[in-house]
C-alpha cells in the first residue's frame, strides 16, 4: 500500500491541504478562526476551482487534452526539477538586502498600500523585462505556450522562472523598506489572486468582474495579456492593482471587436511538451549561431524577443507599428 500513500501525499500537496490538515491535527477546529487557519482555508481554493472548471468542460463536452496537457506536464517536471528553489531564493534577497533598506515598513493598513504598491511595481519589472529581453523570455513562453486560458495554466512555468521572479521582486521590496512579514502576507494574497486571474471562459464567461473591471486586474485584462493577437502583445504586466500598466502605458482592456487567440506567436508543435518548455532557448541558439560578430551575438541575448540583427525585426513594437499603419491605410 505503499504507493497508496504516496497518491495520497501528491493529492493533498495538490490541494493545499497540508497546512490545513496539519493546524487541525494540532490545534482542532478553533484554530480556523485564526489568521493561519483562514490562510489555509484559502490555498485548496484554487486546485478546487481547477477541478471544478475541468469537470465541467467535461460535462459540456468541452474538454480537450490539449488544452491541459503542457501545464501538467510542466507541473510534473518542475516537481520532479526542483522544489526549493524559490524559497531559497527569497530567503538569501532577505538576508543579503535587508540591512540596506533606508527603513522598514511593517504590517498595518499604511504599510499594506504602501507594499502592495511597492510588491506591484516589482512585479511589473519582473514580468516587462520577461517580456522584453530574449532570455529571460526563454524562462517565461512556457507560461504563454498554452493555446487555451484555464487555471491548469497556473502551473505552466520553467522551473528556473520562479527564482528569477522572486529574485526581482523580493530584492526591490526588501530594499524598498517592505519588512519579511508584511511581504509574506503580500505574495499569499498576491499568489492567491495571480491564480484566479487565470480562469477560463468555461466557467467565468465575462472575465470583468462587472465594475471590479475599472479598479483591478481581472481575468478579462489578464486573457489580454496570454493573447498572441498583435495589438493585445506586451499588455497588463501587472498582477491585482493596474496601476503601473496606466503609468508605463501597457494598459489594454479587451476589445469587442478583436477575438482573443492564446499561445505565442512563434510557429510550435501541437501538444509538443519540449517545444513548450525548452524550444525558446533553442530558438535562440539557432539565431546566435546564425548571427555575425561577436556583438550581434550577445545582443540577440538581451534584445526583445523578434529582434534580428539584419534589421528585419518582428518584435512586439514593431508588429503593432505595421498592424497600426495598416489600420490607418484600410480606414
Amino acid at each position: 500500500m505503499q504507493w497508496w500513500g504516496h497518491v495520497q501525499q501528491e493529492l493533498v500537496g495538490f490541494f493545499g491541504l497540508g497546512a490545513l490538515l496539519e493546524l487541525l491535527a494540532e490545534r482542532g477546529y478553533r484554530a480556523l478562526l485564526s489568521a493561519d487557519g483562514a490562510a489555509a482555508l484559502l490555498y485548496p481554493v484554487i486546485p478546487v476551482l481547477l477541478v471544478y472548471e475541468l469537470l465541467r468542460t467535461i460535462a459540456h463536452r468541452q474538454f480537450k487534452l490539449e488544452d491541459y496537457k503542457l501545464p501538467f506536464l510542466t507541473m510534473l517536471a518542475n516537481r520532479l526539477i526542483s522544489a526549493f528553489l524559490t524559497f531559497g531564493v527569497v530567503t538569501l534577497c532577505i538576508g543579503l538586502l535587508q540591512p540596506y533598506a533606508p527603513f522598514q515598513v511593517g504590517i498595518s493598513v499604511p504599510g499594506l498600500i504602501y507594499g502592495y504598491l511597492v510588491w506591484e511595481f516589482a512585479h511589473f519589472v519582473y514580468h516587462y523585462l520577461a517580456h522584453k529581453v530574449r532570455l529571460l523570455w526563454c524562462l517565461h513562453s512556457t507560461h504563454h505556450a498554452p493555446v487555451a486560458m484555464n487555471l491548469s495554466v497556473n502551473y505552466a512555468h520553467l522551473f528556473l522562472e520562479a527564482p528569477y521572479a522572486d529574485l526581482v521582486r523580493t530584492g526591490i521590496c526588501i530594499l524598498a523598506g517592505v519588512e519579511p512579514p508584511l511581504l509574506l502576507l503580500i505574495m499569499f494574497i498576491d499568489g492567491l489572486w495571480g491564480q484566479f486571474i487565470h480562469l477560463g471562459e468555461h466557467v467565468l464567461k465575462d472575465g470583468r468582474l462587472g465594475f471590479l473591471h475599472r479598479i483591478i486586474l481581472t481575468p478579462a485584462h489578464h486573457r489580454v495579456h496570454h493573447a498572441r493577437n498583435v495589438v493585445y502583445m506586451d499588455t497588463n504586466f501587472c498582477n491585482l492593482l493596474n496601476v503601473w500598466d496606466r503609468v508605463f502605458r501597457t494598459y489594454q482592456p479587451q476589445r469587442e471587436d478583436v477575438r482573443i487567440e492564446y499561445g505565442i506567436t512563434r510557429p510550435m508543435k501541437p501538444g509538443s511538451f519540449l517545444d513548450a518548455y525548452l524550444g525558446e532557448f533553442h530558438a535562440l541558439g539557432r539565431d546566435i549561431a546564425k548571427a555575425p560578430g561577436l556583438k550581434n551575438k550577445l545582443l540577440y541575448l538581451v534584445m526583445p524577443p523578434g529582434w534580428s540583427h539584419d534589421g528585419d525585426h518582428k518584435t512586439a513594437e514593431a508588429s503593432k507599428r505595421a498592424w497600426l499603419a495598416q489600420q490607418r491605410a484600410s480606414v
